[in-house]
Protein backbone atom coordinates (compact mmCIF):
# COMPACT_ATOMS: atom_id res chain seq x y z
CA UNK A 1 0.00 0.00 0.00
CA UNK A 2 1.01 3.79 -0.94
CA UNK A 3 -0.56 5.37 1.96
CA UNK A 4 0.19 9.18 0.48
CA UNK A 5 -0.24 10.74 -2.77
CA UNK A 6 2.04 12.87 -4.76
CA UNK A 7 1.44 15.93 -3.06
CA UNK A 8 1.91 13.96 0.55
CA UNK A 9 -1.81 13.85 1.39
CA UNK A 10 -3.23 10.38 3.15
CA UNK A 11 -5.56 9.07 0.53
CA UNK A 12 -6.54 5.57 0.58
CA UNK A 13 -10.43 5.17 0.70
CA UNK A 14 -13.12 2.70 2.35
CA UNK A 15 -14.33 1.25 -0.81
CA UNK A 16 -17.65 1.32 -2.34
CA UNK A 17 -19.09 -1.08 0.21
CA UNK A 18 -19.69 1.48 3.13
CA UNK A 19 -18.44 2.08 6.34
CA UNK A 20 -20.39 -0.68 8.82
CA UNK A 21 -19.76 -3.57 6.34
CA UNK A 22 -16.09 -2.18 6.02
CA UNK A 23 -15.81 -2.44 9.98
CA UNK A 24 -17.34 -5.84 10.12
CA UNK A 25 -14.94 -7.28 8.20
CA UNK A 26 -12.11 -5.64 9.12
CA UNK A 27 -13.48 -7.14 12.48
CA UNK A 28 -13.74 -10.35 11.35
CA UNK A 29 -10.20 -11.01 9.55
CA UNK A 30 -8.86 -9.21 12.79
CA UNK A 31 -10.29 -12.04 14.84
CA UNK A 32 -9.72 -14.95 12.55
CA UNK A 33 -6.25 -14.13 12.25
CA UNK A 34 -5.88 -14.10 16.08
CA UNK A 35 -7.58 -17.10 16.19
CA UNK A 36 -4.88 -18.72 13.94
CA UNK A 37 -2.18 -16.70 15.46
CA UNK A 38 -3.08 -18.29 19.05
CA UNK A 39 -3.25 -21.67 17.13
CA UNK A 40 0.26 -21.17 16.22
CA UNK A 41 0.97 -19.46 20.21
CA UNK A 42 -0.31 -22.44 21.67
CA UNK A 43 1.26 -24.99 19.76
CA UNK A 44 4.23 -23.70 20.43
CA UNK A 45 3.26 -23.24 24.42
CA UNK A 46 2.46 -27.23 24.22
CA UNK A 47 5.94 -28.02 22.51
CA UNK A 48 8.26 -25.84 25.13
CA UNK A 49 6.11 -26.25 27.81
CA UNK A 50 7.75 -30.04 27.32
CA UNK A 51 11.65 -28.91 26.69
CA UNK A 52 11.85 -25.87 29.21
CA UNK A 53 10.92 -25.97 32.87
CA UNK A 54 8.25 -23.71 34.89
CA UNK A 55 11.45 -21.65 36.30
CA UNK A 56 12.63 -20.93 32.52
CA UNK A 57 9.50 -19.54 31.63
CA UNK A 58 9.17 -17.51 35.27
CA UNK A 59 12.94 -16.00 34.20
CA UNK A 60 11.87 -14.37 30.88
CA UNK A 61 8.65 -13.34 32.65
CA UNK A 62 10.36 -11.42 35.35
CA UNK A 63 12.18 -9.63 32.74
CA UNK A 64 9.15 -9.26 29.80
CA UNK A 65 7.07 -7.39 32.81
CA UNK A 66 9.04 -4.66 32.23
CA UNK A 67 10.55 -4.69 28.74
CA UNK A 68 6.72 -4.81 27.40
CA UNK A 69 5.71 -1.70 29.15
CA UNK A 70 9.03 -0.20 26.86
CA UNK A 71 8.34 -2.09 23.67
CA UNK A 72 4.88 -0.79 23.78
CA UNK A 73 5.96 3.31 23.44
CA UNK A 74 5.04 4.20 20.40
CA UNK A 75 2.30 0.99 19.63
CA UNK A 76 0.17 2.66 22.16
CA UNK A 77 0.21 6.24 21.45
CA UNK A 78 1.66 6.77 18.37
CA UNK A 79 -0.31 4.40 16.78
CA UNK A 80 -3.65 5.91 18.25
CA UNK A 81 -2.38 9.47 17.17
CA UNK A 82 -2.65 8.52 13.12
CA UNK A 83 -5.65 6.81 13.58
CA UNK A 84 -7.75 9.20 15.27
CA UNK A 85 -6.56 12.54 13.36
CA UNK A 86 -8.83 13.96 10.62
CA UNK A 87 -5.82 14.73 8.50
CA UNK A 88 -2.55 13.84 8.30
CA UNK A 89 0.04 14.22 5.61
CA UNK A 90 3.78 12.17 5.05
CA UNK A 91 5.78 15.31 6.53
CA UNK A 92 3.65 15.14 9.81
CA UNK A 93 3.99 11.20 9.86
CA UNK A 94 7.61 11.43 9.10
CA UNK A 95 8.24 13.90 12.20
CA UNK A 96 6.14 11.01 14.26
CA UNK A 97 8.51 8.27 12.80
CA UNK A 98 12.01 10.08 14.13
CA UNK A 99 10.59 10.77 17.62
CA UNK A 100 9.43 7.50 18.10
CA UNK A 101 12.58 5.64 16.46
CA UNK A 102 14.59 8.33 19.21
CA UNK A 103 13.03 7.01 21.80
CA UNK A 104 13.13 4.08 20.94
CA UNK A 105 17.09 4.29 21.30
CA UNK A 106 16.22 5.59 24.62
CA UNK A 107 14.74 3.47 26.43
CA UNK A 108 16.68 0.37 24.91
CA UNK A 109 19.86 1.77 26.42
CA UNK A 110 18.43 2.60 29.31
CA UNK A 111 16.84 -0.34 29.71
CA UNK A 112 20.07 -2.42 29.18
CA UNK A 113 21.91 -0.27 31.39
CA UNK A 114 19.12 -1.07 34.50
CA UNK A 115 19.58 -5.01 34.00
CA UNK A 116 21.64 -5.17 36.88
CA UNK A 117 19.37 -3.64 39.22
CA UNK A 118 16.76 -5.52 38.20
CA UNK A 119 18.84 -8.73 38.70
CA UNK A 120 19.21 -7.09 42.41
CA UNK A 121 15.72 -6.53 42.63
CA UNK A 122 14.86 -10.23 41.87
CA UNK A 123 17.67 -12.06 43.47
CA UNK A 124 19.09 -13.65 39.79
CA UNK A 125 21.87 -12.50 38.16
CA UNK A 126 20.63 -14.25 34.94
CA UNK A 127 18.04 -11.26 34.87
CA UNK A 128 20.84 -8.50 33.87
CA UNK A 129 21.74 -10.96 30.73
CA UNK A 130 18.20 -11.31 29.95
CA UNK A 131 17.59 -7.63 29.97
CA UNK A 132 20.02 -6.75 27.79
CA UNK A 133 19.17 -9.08 25.44
CA UNK A 134 15.69 -7.72 25.55
CA UNK A 135 16.99 -3.99 24.65
CA UNK A 136 17.46 -5.11 21.40
CA UNK A 137 13.53 -6.00 21.04
CA UNK A 138 12.33 -2.50 22.52
CA UNK A 139 14.46 -0.42 19.41
CA UNK A 140 13.61 -2.99 16.74
CA UNK A 141 9.68 -2.66 18.09
CA UNK A 142 9.70 1.43 17.35
CA UNK A 143 9.96 1.60 13.68
CA UNK A 144 7.61 -0.08 12.06
CA UNK A 145 5.11 1.63 14.72
CA UNK A 146 4.17 4.29 11.75
CA UNK A 147 3.88 1.83 9.18
CA UNK A 148 1.65 -0.78 10.95
CA UNK A 149 -0.28 2.32 12.21
CA UNK A 150 -0.95 3.85 8.41
CA UNK A 151 -2.49 0.30 7.23
CA UNK A 152 -4.60 0.59 10.03
CA UNK A 153 -5.72 4.00 9.52
CA UNK A 154 -6.88 2.36 5.69
CA UNK A 155 -8.52 -0.26 7.29
CA UNK A 156 -5.80 -2.67 5.87
CA UNK A 157 -6.44 -5.29 8.81
CA UNK A 158 -5.79 -8.00 6.33
CA UNK A 159 -2.23 -7.29 5.43
CA UNK A 160 -1.67 -5.97 9.48
CA UNK A 161 -3.14 -9.26 10.28
CA UNK A 162 -1.06 -11.44 7.65
CA UNK A 163 1.97 -9.91 8.74
CA UNK A 164 1.08 -10.85 12.50
CA UNK A 165 0.54 -14.50 12.15
CA UNK A 166 4.34 -14.31 9.56
CA UNK A 167 6.19 -12.73 12.50
CA UNK A 168 4.58 -14.99 15.49
CA UNK A 169 5.63 -17.74 12.87
CA UNK A 170 9.22 -17.02 12.47
CA UNK A 171 9.21 -16.39 16.31
CA UNK A 172 7.73 -19.75 17.36
CA UNK A 173 10.35 -21.93 15.33
CA UNK A 174 13.22 -20.16 16.53
CA UNK A 175 12.24 -20.88 19.88
CA UNK A 176 11.16 -24.51 19.70
CA UNK A 177 14.29 -24.94 17.39
CA UNK A 178 16.65 -23.41 20.28
CA UNK A 179 14.92 -24.88 22.94
CA UNK A 180 15.02 -28.44 21.39
CA UNK A 181 19.18 -27.48 20.81
CA UNK A 182 19.07 -27.07 24.80
CA UNK A 183 19.77 -23.13 24.93
CA UNK A 184 16.99 -23.45 27.98
CA UNK A 185 15.52 -19.48 28.99
CA UNK A 186 17.40 -18.62 26.34
CA UNK A 187 15.34 -20.10 23.57
CA UNK A 188 12.56 -17.83 24.93
CA UNK A 189 14.83 -14.64 25.09
CA UNK A 190 15.62 -15.25 20.97
CA UNK A 191 11.60 -15.52 20.06
CA UNK A 192 11.34 -12.85 21.58
CA UNK A 193 13.60 -10.39 19.65
CA UNK A 194 12.57 -12.65 16.19
CA UNK A 195 8.95 -11.26 16.76
CA UNK A 196 9.42 -7.57 16.42
CA UNK A 197 12.25 -7.78 13.67
CA UNK A 198 9.85 -10.11 11.67
CA UNK A 199 6.98 -7.51 12.63
CA UNK A 200 9.04 -4.80 11.54
CA UNK A 201 10.53 -6.20 7.70
CA UNK A 202 6.79 -7.07 6.56
CA UNK A 203 5.42 -3.60 8.14
CA UNK A 204 8.17 -2.28 5.76
CA UNK A 205 6.93 -4.30 2.82
CA UNK A 206 3.61 -4.05 3.23
CA UNK A 207 3.54 -0.07 3.39
CA UNK A 208 5.69 1.56 0.68
CA UNK A 209 6.83 4.44 3.15
CA UNK A 210 10.11 5.68 3.55
CA UNK A 211 10.06 8.64 6.06
CA UNK A 212 11.57 11.78 5.10
CA UNK A 213 13.48 14.34 6.94
CA UNK A 214 12.24 16.32 10.51
CA UNK A 215 10.34 19.11 9.27
CA UNK A 216 8.76 21.81 10.93
CA UNK A 217 4.90 20.73 10.70
CA UNK A 218 2.01 22.58 12.46
CA UNK A 219 0.21 19.78 14.03
CA UNK A 220 3.06 17.83 15.46
CA UNK A 221 3.19 18.79 18.59
CA UNK A 222 -0.37 18.35 19.05
CA UNK A 223 -0.19 14.80 17.82
CA UNK A 224 2.71 14.07 20.44
CA UNK A 225 0.72 15.31 23.33
CA UNK A 226 -1.94 13.28 22.42
CA UNK A 227 0.49 10.18 22.04
CA UNK A 228 1.99 10.68 24.84
CA UNK A 229 -1.46 10.86 26.80
CA UNK A 230 -1.98 7.35 25.29
CA UNK A 231 0.83 5.92 26.16
CA UNK A 232 0.54 7.52 29.66
CA UNK A 233 -3.08 5.64 29.97
CA UNK A 234 -0.86 2.70 28.81
CA UNK A 235 1.34 2.76 31.28
CA UNK A 236 -0.61 3.31 34.16
CA UNK A 237 -2.53 0.19 32.71
CA UNK A 238 0.43 -1.78 32.17
CA UNK A 239 1.33 -1.07 36.15
CA UNK A 240 -1.88 -2.29 37.00
CA UNK A 241 -1.76 -6.03 34.71
CA UNK A 242 1.40 -6.77 34.99
CA UNK A 243 2.30 -5.73 38.87
CA UNK A 244 1.06 -9.36 39.59
CA UNK A 245 3.83 -10.73 38.06
CA UNK A 246 6.24 -8.07 40.01
CA UNK A 247 4.45 -9.12 43.46
CA UNK A 248 4.73 -12.74 43.24
CA UNK A 249 8.27 -12.70 41.24
CA UNK A 250 9.45 -11.29 44.00
CA UNK A 251 7.59 -12.58 47.26
CA UNK A 252 7.12 -16.29 45.82
CA UNK A 253 10.11 -16.97 42.86
CA UNK A 254 10.44 -18.31 39.87
CA UNK A 255 8.75 -21.13 39.67
CA UNK A 256 5.64 -20.13 41.30
CA UNK A 257 5.53 -17.25 39.08
CA UNK A 258 5.45 -19.82 36.07
CA UNK A 259 2.19 -21.11 37.49
CA UNK A 260 0.58 -18.10 38.02
CA UNK A 261 1.77 -16.77 34.73
CA UNK A 262 0.18 -19.92 32.89
CA UNK A 263 -2.79 -19.40 34.14
CA UNK A 264 -3.00 -15.95 33.97
CA UNK A 265 -2.27 -16.11 30.49
CA UNK A 266 -5.47 -18.26 29.73
CA UNK A 267 -7.23 -15.86 31.73
CA UNK A 268 -6.67 -13.41 29.44
CA UNK A 269 -7.19 -15.17 25.82
CA UNK A 270 -10.24 -13.74 25.34
CA UNK A 271 -9.25 -10.46 25.52
CA UNK A 272 -5.94 -10.98 23.63
CA UNK A 273 -8.23 -12.87 20.61
CA UNK A 274 -11.35 -10.36 21.03
CA UNK A 275 -11.39 -7.01 22.76
CA UNK A 276 -7.63 -5.89 22.45
CA UNK A 277 -7.59 -6.80 18.17
CA UNK A 278 -10.79 -5.41 17.69
CA UNK A 279 -9.62 -1.83 19.74
CA UNK A 280 -7.67 -0.94 15.79
CA UNK A 281 -10.94 -1.71 14.33
CA UNK A 282 -13.44 -0.19 16.52
CA UNK A 283 -11.59 3.23 17.05
CA UNK A 284 -11.06 3.42 13.43
CA UNK A 285 -14.43 3.08 12.92
CA UNK A 286 -15.87 5.38 15.60
CA UNK A 287 -13.56 8.29 14.56
CA UNK A 288 -15.42 8.57 11.53
CA UNK A 289 -18.67 8.83 12.95
CA UNK A 290 -20.36 12.12 14.85
CA UNK A 291 -19.65 11.22 18.58
CA UNK A 292 -23.25 12.99 19.09
CA UNK A 293 -25.42 11.06 16.94
CA UNK A 294 -27.36 8.35 16.93
CA UNK A 295 -25.12 6.01 14.71
CA UNK A 296 -22.16 5.96 17.18
CA UNK A 297 -24.31 5.22 19.99
CA UNK A 298 -25.82 2.21 17.42
CA UNK A 299 -22.48 0.98 16.61
CA UNK A 300 -20.84 0.95 20.14
CA UNK A 301 -23.85 -0.92 21.66
CA UNK A 302 -24.43 -3.42 18.83
CA UNK A 303 -20.62 -4.15 19.68
CA UNK A 304 -21.35 -3.92 23.21
CA UNK A 305 -23.73 -6.41 23.24
CA UNK A 306 -21.87 -9.30 20.71
CA UNK A 307 -18.75 -8.97 23.31
CA UNK A 308 -21.45 -9.82 26.37
CA UNK A 309 -22.86 -12.69 24.64
CA UNK A 310 -19.61 -14.09 23.82
CA UNK A 311 -17.65 -12.94 26.81
CA UNK A 312 -19.73 -14.33 29.60
CA UNK A 313 -20.41 -17.04 27.64
CA UNK A 314 -16.98 -17.94 27.13
CA UNK A 315 -15.87 -16.83 30.87
CA UNK A 316 -18.24 -19.51 32.14
CA UNK A 317 -17.52 -22.24 29.90
CA UNK A 318 -13.69 -21.70 30.90
CA UNK A 319 -14.35 -21.37 34.12
CA UNK A 320 -15.81 -25.49 33.90
CA UNK A 321 -13.14 -26.59 31.59
CA UNK A 322 -10.18 -24.44 31.93
CA UNK A 323 -7.80 -26.68 34.50
CA UNK A 324 -8.09 -29.68 32.14
CA UNK A 325 -7.65 -27.63 29.48
CA UNK A 326 -4.34 -26.94 31.09
CA UNK A 327 -3.57 -30.08 32.28
CA UNK A 328 -3.96 -31.90 28.54
CA UNK A 329 -1.84 -28.83 26.78
CA UNK A 330 1.05 -28.10 29.18
CA UNK A 331 1.09 -32.08 30.56
CA UNK A 332 1.88 -33.13 33.92
CA UNK A 333 3.78 -30.96 36.63
CA UNK A 334 1.30 -28.20 35.30
CA UNK A 335 -1.74 -29.07 37.72
CA UNK A 336 -1.16 -25.66 40.15
CA UNK A 337 -1.55 -23.62 37.17
CA UNK A 338 -4.85 -25.04 36.39
CA UNK A 339 -6.15 -24.44 40.23
CA UNK A 340 -4.90 -20.94 40.16
CA UNK A 341 -7.50 -20.35 36.88
CA UNK A 342 -10.12 -22.15 38.33
CA UNK A 343 -10.49 -18.54 40.43
CA UNK A 344 -9.43 -16.24 37.30
CA UNK A 345 -12.52 -17.31 35.19
CA UNK A 346 -15.23 -15.14 36.77
CA UNK A 347 -13.27 -12.00 35.57
CA UNK A 348 -13.29 -13.27 31.70
CA UNK A 349 -16.63 -11.77 30.74
CA UNK A 350 -16.56 -8.35 32.75
CA UNK A 351 -13.10 -7.79 31.46
CA UNK A 352 -14.04 -8.25 28.02
CA UNK A 353 -16.33 -5.25 28.51
CA UNK A 354 -13.79 -3.18 30.39
CA UNK A 355 -11.99 -2.44 27.82
CA UNK A 356 -14.32 -0.83 25.86
CA UNK A 357 -14.38 2.46 27.85
CA UNK A 358 -11.00 3.20 25.66
CA UNK A 359 -12.57 2.68 22.41
CA UNK A 360 -14.90 5.98 23.47
CA UNK A 361 -11.81 8.01 25.23
CA UNK A 362 -9.90 7.70 22.04
CA UNK A 363 -12.54 7.97 19.35
CA UNK A 364 -13.70 11.29 20.51
CA UNK A 365 -10.04 11.96 21.25
CA UNK A 366 -10.17 12.68 24.87
CA UNK A 367 -6.46 10.75 25.76
CA UNK A 368 -6.34 12.92 28.72
CA UNK A 369 -9.90 11.73 30.57
CA UNK A 370 -8.77 8.15 29.83
CA UNK A 371 -5.09 9.01 31.45
CA UNK A 372 -7.07 10.12 34.49
CA UNK A 373 -8.95 7.12 34.56
CA UNK A 374 -5.85 5.10 34.23
CA UNK A 375 -4.73 6.19 37.66
CA UNK A 376 -8.29 5.46 39.24
CA UNK A 377 -7.53 1.92 37.92
CA UNK A 378 -4.04 1.60 39.30
CA UNK A 379 -4.99 2.93 42.61
CA UNK A 380 -8.18 0.47 43.01
CA UNK A 381 -6.38 -2.95 41.63
CA UNK A 382 -2.69 -2.31 43.16
CA UNK A 383 -4.47 -1.67 46.40
CA UNK A 384 -6.40 -5.23 45.65
CA UNK A 385 -3.05 -6.68 44.80
CA UNK A 386 -1.74 -6.02 48.04
CA UNK A 387 -4.61 -7.43 50.37
CA UNK A 388 -4.72 -10.71 47.89
CA UNK A 389 -0.77 -11.37 47.90
CA UNK A 390 -1.50 -12.71 51.68
CA UNK A 391 -3.13 -15.41 49.97
CA UNK A 392 -0.53 -16.52 47.35
CA UNK A 393 -1.14 -16.21 43.53
CA UNK A 394 -4.70 -17.59 44.20
CA UNK A 395 -5.21 -13.92 46.31
CA UNK A 396 -4.12 -12.33 43.05
CA UNK A 397 -6.04 -14.16 40.91
CA UNK A 398 -9.17 -12.75 43.38
CA UNK A 399 -8.19 -9.67 43.27
CA UNK A 400 -8.05 -9.81 39.62
CA UNK A 401 -12.00 -10.41 39.41
CA UNK A 402 -12.98 -8.38 41.82
CA UNK A 403 -11.50 -5.46 40.23
CA UNK A 404 -13.19 -5.86 37.06
CA UNK A 405 -16.56 -5.63 38.51
CA UNK A 406 -16.25 -3.07 41.01
CA UNK A 407 -14.52 -0.92 38.43
CA UNK A 408 -16.33 -1.71 35.02
CA UNK A 409 -20.22 0.25 35.33
CA UNK A 410 -18.08 3.73 36.61
CA UNK A 411 -15.51 3.23 33.53
CA UNK A 412 -18.14 3.20 31.16
CA UNK A 413 -20.22 5.73 32.73
CA UNK A 414 -16.83 8.31 32.84
CA UNK A 415 -16.00 7.45 29.25
CA UNK A 416 -19.20 8.19 28.04
CA UNK A 417 -19.97 11.91 29.97
CA UNK A 418 -18.63 13.82 27.56
CA UNK A 419 -21.06 12.56 24.60
CA UNK A 420 -23.99 12.15 26.84
CA UNK A 421 -23.90 8.42 26.73
CA UNK A 422 -25.58 6.66 29.91
CA UNK A 423 -24.90 3.98 31.46
CA UNK A 424 -28.36 2.40 31.42
CA UNK A 425 -28.12 0.65 27.89
CA UNK A 426 -25.16 -0.26 28.40
CA UNK A 427 -27.02 -2.39 31.73
CA UNK A 428 -29.69 -3.48 30.03
CA UNK A 429 -27.95 -5.02 27.31
CA UNK A 430 -25.50 -6.55 29.38
CA UNK A 431 -27.24 -7.86 32.91
CA UNK A 432 -29.59 -10.52 30.63
CA UNK A 433 -25.81 -12.40 29.90
CA UNK A 434 -24.67 -12.22 33.13
CA UNK A 435 -27.75 -14.02 34.57
CA UNK A 436 -27.80 -16.41 31.36
CA UNK A 437 -23.89 -17.48 31.77
CA UNK A 438 -24.58 -17.81 36.17
CA UNK A 439 -27.39 -20.20 35.82
CA UNK A 440 -25.79 -22.25 32.61
CA UNK A 441 -22.47 -22.15 34.46
CA UNK A 442 -23.85 -23.33 37.93
CA UNK A 443 -26.50 -26.11 36.49
CA UNK A 444 -23.57 -27.66 34.41
CA UNK A 445 -21.19 -27.40 37.00
CA UNK A 446 -24.07 -29.17 39.17
CA UNK A 447 -24.63 -32.14 36.37
CA UNK A 448 -20.96 -32.59 35.88
CA UNK A 449 -19.82 -33.47 39.29
CA UNK A 450 -22.45 -35.21 40.08
CA UNK A 451 -20.78 -38.06 38.69
CA UNK A 452 -17.61 -38.57 41.05
CA UNK A 453 -16.25 -41.25 38.66
CA UNK A 454 -16.13 -38.63 35.55
CA UNK A 455 -14.77 -35.90 37.74
CA UNK A 456 -12.01 -38.01 38.84
CA UNK A 457 -10.75 -39.78 36.30
CA UNK A 458 -6.98 -38.29 34.55
CA UNK A 459 -6.10 -40.32 31.51
CA UNK A 460 -6.29 -37.67 28.80
CA UNK A 461 -8.94 -39.43 26.90
CA UNK A 462 -10.85 -39.14 30.06
CA UNK A 463 -9.76 -35.42 30.44
CA UNK A 464 -10.55 -35.04 26.32
CA UNK A 465 -14.12 -36.32 26.82
CA UNK A 466 -14.55 -34.35 30.09
CA UNK A 467 -13.84 -31.08 28.06
CA UNK A 468 -16.09 -32.05 25.21
CA UNK A 469 -19.30 -33.51 27.21
CA UNK A 470 -19.11 -30.46 29.98
CA UNK A 471 -18.41 -27.56 26.86
CA UNK A 472 -21.63 -29.01 24.69
CA UNK A 473 -23.53 -29.21 27.96
CA UNK A 474 -22.77 -25.66 29.06
CA UNK A 475 -23.61 -24.40 25.75
CA UNK A 476 -26.57 -26.04 25.39
CA UNK A 477 -28.13 -24.66 28.22
CA UNK A 478 -26.27 -20.62 28.05
CA UNK A 479 -28.01 -20.81 24.54
CA UNK A 480 -30.98 -21.82 25.97
CA UNK A 481 -31.15 -19.46 28.98
CA UNK A 482 -30.69 -16.13 26.35
CA UNK A 483 -33.34 -17.28 24.26
CA UNK A 484 -35.34 -17.45 27.55
CA UNK A 485 -34.47 -14.11 29.25
CA UNK A 486 -34.44 -12.19 26.21
CA UNK A 487 -37.65 -13.63 25.60
CA UNK A 488 -36.79 -14.15 21.62
CA UNK A 489 -34.01 -15.45 19.00
CA UNK A 490 -32.84 -11.89 18.46
CA UNK A 491 -29.18 -12.22 20.27
CA UNK A 492 -28.47 -15.32 18.21
CA UNK A 493 -29.70 -13.40 14.96
CA UNK A 494 -27.82 -10.55 15.53
CA UNK A 495 -24.81 -12.53 16.12
CA UNK A 496 -25.83 -14.33 13.03
CA UNK A 497 -26.33 -11.09 10.72
CA UNK A 498 -22.35 -9.88 12.34
CA UNK A 499 -21.31 -13.19 10.98
CA UNK A 500 -23.12 -12.85 7.57
CA UNK A 501 -21.58 -9.35 7.31
CA UNK A 502 -17.94 -10.72 7.90
CA UNK A 503 -18.13 -12.56 4.71
CA UNK A 504 -17.63 -11.12 1.30
CA UNK A 505 -21.12 -12.08 -0.28
CA UNK A 506 -20.71 -9.21 -3.06
CA UNK A 507 -16.83 -10.24 -4.03
CA UNK A 508 -18.35 -14.07 -4.59
CA UNK A 509 -21.75 -12.51 -6.09
CA UNK A 510 -19.13 -10.46 -8.82
CA UNK A 511 -16.91 -13.59 -9.19
CA UNK A 512 -19.98 -15.94 -9.80
CA UNK A 513 -22.37 -13.76 -11.27
CA UNK A 514 -25.17 -16.66 -11.55
CA UNK A 515 -24.88 -17.94 -7.96
CA UNK A 516 -27.90 -16.47 -6.93
CA UNK A 517 -29.15 -14.44 -10.26
CA UNK A 518 -27.73 -11.18 -10.03
CA UNK A 519 -24.27 -9.87 -9.37
CA UNK A 520 -25.08 -6.57 -7.74
CA UNK A 521 -24.39 -5.27 -4.21
CA UNK A 522 -27.67 -3.98 -3.24
CA UNK A 523 -29.42 -7.78 -4.08
CA UNK A 524 -26.47 -9.32 -2.09
CA UNK A 525 -26.82 -7.37 0.86
CA UNK A 526 -31.17 -7.28 0.83
CA UNK A 527 -30.14 -11.57 0.44
CA UNK A 528 -28.31 -11.59 3.37
CA UNK A 529 -30.52 -8.99 5.30
CA UNK A 530 -28.42 -6.29 5.94
CA UNK A 531 -29.79 -2.68 5.99
CA UNK A 532 -28.51 0.50 5.88
CA UNK A 533 -30.26 3.35 7.63
CA UNK A 534 -30.52 6.98 6.01
CA UNK A 535 -28.77 8.53 8.14
CA UNK A 536 -25.49 5.73 7.58
CA UNK A 537 -25.70 6.01 4.29
CA UNK A 538 -25.27 9.66 4.44
CA UNK A 539 -22.58 9.34 6.89
CA UNK A 540 -20.75 6.79 4.50
CA UNK A 541 -21.08 9.17 1.37
CA UNK A 542 -19.69 11.97 3.79
CA UNK A 543 -16.78 9.92 4.85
Amino acid sequence: MKPFDESGIFRPALGGDGLRRVAVRSAGVTVLSQGLAFAVQMGATVVLARLLMPRDFGLVAMVSTLSLLLMNCGLNGFTEAVIQRNQINHGLVSNLFWINAGLGVLLALGFAAGGPLLARFYGDPRVAHVAAAMSIAIFITTVSVQHLALLKRAMQFALVSANDIVARTVSVIVSILLAWAGWGYWALVAGAVALPLATSIGAWILCRWVPGLPSRRNGTVPMVRFAMSTYGRFTASYFTNNLDNLLVGWRFGAAPLGFYKKAYDLFVLPTNQLSAPLTSVAVSTLSRLDPNSTQYRHYFLRALSALAFVGFGLGAGLTLVGGDLIRLLLGPGWEEAGRIFRFFGPGIGIMLLYFTHGWIHLSIGRADRWLRWGMVELSVTASLFLVGLTRGPIGIAVAWVVSYWILTIPALWYAGRPIRLGIGPMVTIVWKYVLASLIAGCTSAAIVHGIPEFVAATDPVAVVARIVTTSLLFATLYLSVVVLVHRGWEPLYEVASLLRDIVPWDKFARLFPGADGTSSNAAVAERIGHKISAEETVSEVRT
